[in-house]
């Protein structure tokens, strides 16, 4: 029996166990990827928008080459700070299911080879995040192996027609690294234009490649079919189609709202947001809590590192104040 067990072992979950660390509260993490597996997804070469300060948990300072870090920096910073504080993480366990209540939760998990795993636990937090389930197009051929969901790297592409769907930080950045490897790039965004949060570093490099005829643009568009040989677009010229060799749909992600329900946690279906109380993070189940970007629902933009991190020091302290009375 742990005093907490936390579900997710990205940043606001490290912050919520080293919280209870620091408390002498007994804690363990588990996570269906691996450590930070949020961050371990993101393109290999992506700079950080927030500079090292922002982004340390645990009062370990963090420190980069540059200005701000990059991928394999930040890698290398939370697997140091969980060593650091000795942090007790079970990594390729899917949890299931959490039954039970306040005191005596029991929390049940499958590993990559489906095989079963339970604990128990007086507290539960979760910090899944929404990085795991990508918003699909739903259009014909999306399954096929040409179509992906998550850009690493541009090297595989190089020499190929490349579509990239999406109009945010993560297509630009797949964008303008295709193009560097040698791939045929075309952007597809159903707005007029990119999103006013792509980096700002970002965007005239972008927007001149573009002008310039480097990266076909295809602007206020949408992808109706995916072939193994072509891509359908509808445009505001029409439809058209296009010879096509590889799909990168960078469309967003979003929280696992079903799996949220399934262990005991309120949503709003409007919103998406989670039900909790904002003091202590509590959900409507007491005993449960959750931290990180699941918080926002559908608004994943307004939760990220520089703010999900601080979650952990205010429900480390909820947890407390429950366990101690």
């Amino acid at each position: 029996m742990r005093d907490c067990l936390v579900i997710g072992a990205g940043p606001a979950g490290l912050s919520c166990a080293i919280s209870l660390t620091q408390r002498q509260r007994s804690c363990l993490v588990v996570d269906q990827g691996c450590i930070v597996n949020s961050l371990h997804r993101y393109p290999t070469n992506m700079v950080f928008f927030s500079t090292p300060k922002l982004i340390e948990i645990g009062g370990t300072p963090m420190t980069s080459l540059g200005e701000r870090p990059v991928r394999g920096e930040a890698l290398k910073y939370y697997r140091r700070v969980a060593e650091q504080y000795r942090l007790a993480i079970i990594p390729y366990h899917r949890v299931t299911a959490v039954a039970g209540h306040a005191g005596d939760f029991v929390i049940t998990a499958q590993d990559r080879y489906h095989r079963p795993q339970q604990w128990r636990a007086r507290t539960v937090v979760v910090a899944i995040g929404f990085y795991d389930l990508p918003v699909l197009m739903d259009v014909p051929g999306e399954d096929l192996p040409k179509v992906a969901h998550y850009y690493s790297d541009a090297h595989p592409y190089a020499g190929l027609e490349v579509a990239v769907v999406g109009g945010g930080n993560s297509a630009v950045i797949a964008a303008l690294e295709l193009l560097e490897a040698g791939a045929r790039v075309r952007v597809v965004h159903r707005h007029p234009a990119v999103s006013s949060g792509v980096k700002y570093w970002l965007r005239p490099n972008f927007e001149n490649r573009v002008r310039d005829g480097s990266i076909i643009g295809h602007y206020s568009s949408t992808m109706t079919a995916i072939t193994p040989d072509a891509v359908v677009l509808q445009t505001p010229q029409g439809e058209r189609t296009i010879a096509n060799d590889a799909v990168l749909a960078l469309t967003g992600y979003r929280p696992d709202f079903p799996w949220l329900e399934k262990v005991g946690i309120g949503i709003d279906h409007a919103s998406g947001r989670p039900r909790f109380d904002p003091a202590s993070y509590e959900s409507e189940t007491p005993g449960l809590y959750l931290a990180g970007t699941v918080t926002a629902g559908l608004h994943t933009s307004e939760i990220f590192i520089e703010n999900g991190r601080h979650h952990g020091e205010l429900i480390a302290a909820a947890i407390a104040r429950r366990l101690d009375s």
